[in-house]
């Protein structure tokens, strides 16, 4: 037990305490006994956190709470409960029907319960002040208190605890990029700007909306990087600080929404639509990852090869051999694979380098007293997916590449789009799948999606995937009528 408080002076994560914790415990049955007491402590710490929320509600003049979850595809749901209902909240749960929550339950077992989260408070600043409104993400259980197994947040926290469990790792962050347009409205793709890269052009409508977004995101405790132009016309990106896993992916649901909000308050769309616009770049969601044992950077060795640890290279490795057959989660949509061509800086083929950013990988060359930074990009998936299945799917395809100890091919620094194709396959350079349904094929038959999303959410997923599928199959698209009817 001292171990445990001595952590916590630390500010450790309570979960990695628990964890470690049982480290020093020899026999099964301490170990039982010591677990019960660690989730106890940690119930204890959550009440008062709990305690404290109720409170800054009421000294705050906060009047409504927002309870957000994500359905399987990443859509932001939420329901609203009064500061009366806040206690209860936490104690008993908010029920609700799940039933009408995409791949959540069927209408003859659909009672869920919702609890806040009490770590995730943060203000809405675009609401009124005086009798205020604030949001906590919810974690979804069942009825008899068991975590439902079809809650995104659920499937992410499963998977951070067997890489905490199995290899140690007390934190997997993550720095994704989202890219983003707007347009005029959304019913169409009137541009707002023809700007390009880092572009700073005089009364470019954007520059405010970048602005009141920033502050907006900031108001909310999300930190950011930066913020500019992107290649494509009207086309825009800000980037958030790194952080763990779990907290990113509620970032990322709350970044997407504060970009829209701003938007529709400056009278423009905004949308996460991987590729609106023929003949440009389209939007994707570059995620740099990194894994740490308390604070030490596990992907960092100054005698390893490209200043890079055994972990990280077997990381790389395990992304290389596992993303295809996870395409289907990190780029979800019939849209996504129309980013996923060759000749808009998009990744198509199975490598990685340093400097290259035409590769699927990229590993930043390291920088002297920047140990910290150490990281993997990957820069496949696009910000229109459900960040808590592609935190999660990442996570695990790198580690499995630990696990199978595979070996890293040699970097590719040469732009793949120009190899000869006799070159790419000399070297054994795959290709991402080039459509939904060839990533479905290879989904459908992963072990490793399986395990990662569990039996209900795997089939929940690849079902409703198929049926987005088999619907555009059979859509007559404007290309077909402007190319076929004039000729047949």
């Amino acid at each position: 037990m001292t171990e445990f408080l001595r952590c916590r002076k630390q500010n450790h994560d309570d979960n990695v305490l628990m964890f470690r914790l049982l480290v020093f415990v020899e026999s099964s049955s301490k170990r039982k006994v010591v677990w019960h007491k660690m989730k106890k402590i940690k119930k204890e710490i959550n009440g008062k956190k709990a305690e404290a929320v109720v409170k800054a509600c009421y000294d705050n003049d906060i009047k409504f709470i927002k309870l957000w979850f994500t359905d399987i595809l990443g859509f932001l749901k939420s329901f609203s409960i009064t500061k009366e209902e806040l206690e209860k909240a936490f104690t008993e749960g908010m029920g609700f029907d799940g039933s009408s929550i995409q791949g959540f339950t069927r209408i003859d077992e659909s009672d869920m319960i919702a609890i806040p989260d009490p770590d995730t408070l943060s203000t809405i600043p675009w609401r009124p002040t005086e009798n205020g409104v604030v949001r906590m993400f919810a974690d979804i259980y069942n009825p008899d208190r068991t975590p439902f197994e079809g809650d995104p947040r659920y499937i992410l926290k499963r998977n951070l605890e067997y890489a905490k469990e199995k290899f140690g790792y007390d934190h997997f962050y993550v720095g994704p990029e989202l890219e983003y347009f707007y347009f005029k409205n959304s019913s169409g793709t009137e541009l707002l700007d023809k700007g390009g890269y880092f572009d700073l052009t005089p009364r470019d409508e954007a520059i405010d909306l970048r602005r009141d977004t920033v502050l907006a995101l900031e108001q909310m405790g999300i930190k950011v990087e930066y913020c500019h132009h992107e290649v494509a016309p009207s086309q825009h990106e800000i980037d958030l600080r790194y952080t763990d896993a779990l907290r990113m992916a509620d970032n990322v649901m709350t970044y997407r929404l504060v970009v829209k909000e701003i938007a529709y308050q400056h009278d423009v769309y905004a949308t996460f639509m991987p590729k609106p616009l023929i003949g440009q770049n389209g939007s994707g969601m570059h995620t740099h990852m990194s894994c740490f044992k308390g604070s030490k950077n596990a992907f960092f060795d100054p005698k390893g090869q490209y200043f890079l640890s055994k972990d990280a290279q077997q990381f790389v490795a395990g992304l290389l051999k596992y993303v295809p057959e996870s395409t289907t989660i990190l780029n979800q949509w019939v849209n996504s694979y129309k980013r996923l061509v060759t000749g808009y800086e998009a990744p198509v083929y199975l490598s990685w380098a340093q400097r290259n950013r035409s590769d699927l990988i990229r590993v930043p060359m390291y920088k002297p007293g920047k140990e910290h930074a150490t990281r993997i990009e990957l820069r496949s998936p696009d910000p229109s997916c459900n960040p808590y299945l592609t935190f999660a799917v990442l996570l695990r395809a790198g580690l499995k590449g630990m696990e199978e100890k595979l070996v890293v091919p040699e970097p590719v620094e040469e732009n793949v789009y120009h190899m000869p194709e006799a070159e790419r396959k000399r070297r054994k350079i795959g290709m991402l799948p080039g459509s939904l349904y060839e990533a479905l094929q290879l989904t459908e038959k992963s072990q490793l999606v399986k395990e990662t999303l569990g039996d209900h959410v795997f089939t929940e997923f690849v079902e409703n995937k198929k049926v987005e599928w088999d619907n555009y199959r059979k859509f007559v698209t404007n290309y077909e009528l402007e190319k076929y009817l004039p000729i047949l």
